[in-house]
């Protein structure tokens, strides 16, 4: 599948390219697609630097909660419920735990521990993979729900829209985590529909529910708080989170008598090896992304979405917000752009630029997270894994629509 994928967006590029050449003489097309090449290699390059320290500095303290049996305890205790969605993970394997705290990680947007977290979790599920080069089950459940980007406190976006003086920063709050919740359900119903999971079984079924409670009350007690209360507890709750996770592993690693400076030093030196060789998947999945945005293709598609929109006589103002939903699964740093675009061109609190940033807080960069989770193990074939993802954009984004609808008209 990824090597379809890749191929059809430079073929897509070619055909929008030879396009605006013959048809509108626009030919310096070629020359933005020849840089966007040279580009995104160099953006490869600058990304990995980044993951380089991070990810050897969190499989450093990974590798101290897995001797110490942390990770282990946590898949124990989270047996019931992802022998359901996981059959072919042994219980208490050690990709439970990770994967637990991958998706604790992403909840509180700690997204610098999250990645190294979810990659070796992904490595630990790769050790259960019969076919190496091609996705399990599990992997790609695990693969979707974090390309669905579930986040709890979106503080970034909170962050970007104070930043162009937004009077109430957080008024996406609610909508974003709205949209966020449908985008992981869709996700997650995809693949119980393909793998065949059954998710009417009590255990499962009892487990959503009591997620969604949780969703609910938390978003009830942050209502009631002011906007600086809430971006306060967003940041303290995120940072203080990290550190205690950090001291939990040293401490626990400490007391059972284990070395932990020798083991973090051994996990740190396989995240340099893990960082190392995902640059090739990262270099050929952005370039070929880059190569597709600047062919003027997803143009092309949003001019065609507006013309068919109007033709029908419905609203149109959510068109204007379509650009960062195009460009958020093959680039956040452009999706980011034009969110930041939308709110200077039609106001901070325009609909348009409430709905570009209701999209950016509930979306995820999926073709990015392919190529860095399945590079990792190198997975050259992902079955439905993109499908499914594609799907849970799809739903995030038509969430998001209807939301602001819903809140601001």
């Amino acid at each position: 599948m990824l090597n379809i994928l890749w191929f059809s967006f430079f073929l897509i590029a070619a055909i929008a390219a030879l396009f605006q050449w013959l048809w509108i003489g626009d030919a310096d097309v070629f020359n933005r697609m020849v840089n966007s090449l040279f580009q995104m290699a160099e953006l490869s390059v600058s990304i990995m630097l980044i993951l380089f320290g991070t990810l050897t500095l969190w499989m450093g303290f990974l590798n101290v909660a897995e001797r110490a049996g942390i990770v282990e305890k946590l898949g124990q205790w989270l047996a019931p419920v992802f022998k359901r969605l996981m059959p072919e993970v042994p219980a208490g394997h050690p990709a439970l735990g990770l994967i637990t705290l991958n998706f604790a990680a992403n909840g509180l947007g700690l997204d610098n521990a999250a990645t190294p977290i979810g990659l070796r979790a992904m490595q630990a599920l790769q050790s259960l993979n019969p076919t190496p080069k091609t996705a399990t089950n599990a992997q790609i459940l695990f693969l979707v729900l974090n390309a669905s980007s579930l986040t709890l406190l979106p503080v970034t976006i909170f962050m970007y829209r104070a930043q162009q003086g937004a009077p109430d920063p957080t008024l996406v709050f609610l909508p974003i985590l709205l949209a966020t919740s449908a985008s992981s359900l869709a996700g997650l119903i995809s693949v119980a529909i393909m793998q065949r999971l059954r998710l009417t079984d009590p255990v499962l079924l009892l487990t959503i529910l009591g997620l969604l409670a949780g969703m609910s009350v938390f978003m009830a007690f942050l209502a009631t708080l002011s906007t600086a209360a809430i971006s306060s507890l967003s940041s303290l709750l995120g940072n203080l989170s990290l550190f205690v996770i950090i001291l939990l592993f040293l401490g626990v690693g400490a007391w059972k008598r284990i070395p932990v400076y020798d083991s973090f030093v051994e996990g740190a030196k396989g995240g340099f090896a893990v960082a190392r060789d995902l640059l090739p998947y990262l270099v050929a999945m952005l370039c070929a992304i880059g190569v597709l945005r600047s062919s003027g293709a997803l143009d092309m598609l949003l001019d065609a979405i507006r013309w068919g929109v109007t033709s029908l006589g419905m609203d149109s103002r959510f068109v204007e917000a379509l650009p960062t939903a195009l460009v958020k699964p093959f680039s956040g740093s452009a999706a980011r752009a034009l969110m930041l675009e939308t709110m200077n061109h039609h106001g901070v609190d325009s609909f348009a630029a409430l709905l570009s940033a209701t999209i950016q807080g509930s979306t995820e960069t999926t073709f990015y997270v392919l190529a860095v989770y399945f590079g990792s193990v190198g997975i050259i074939r992902s079955r439905h894994a993109v499908g499914c993802a594609l799907f849970a954009d799809v739903a995030g984004v038509i969430a998001a629509i209807s939301v602001c609808y819903w809140f601001f008209g």
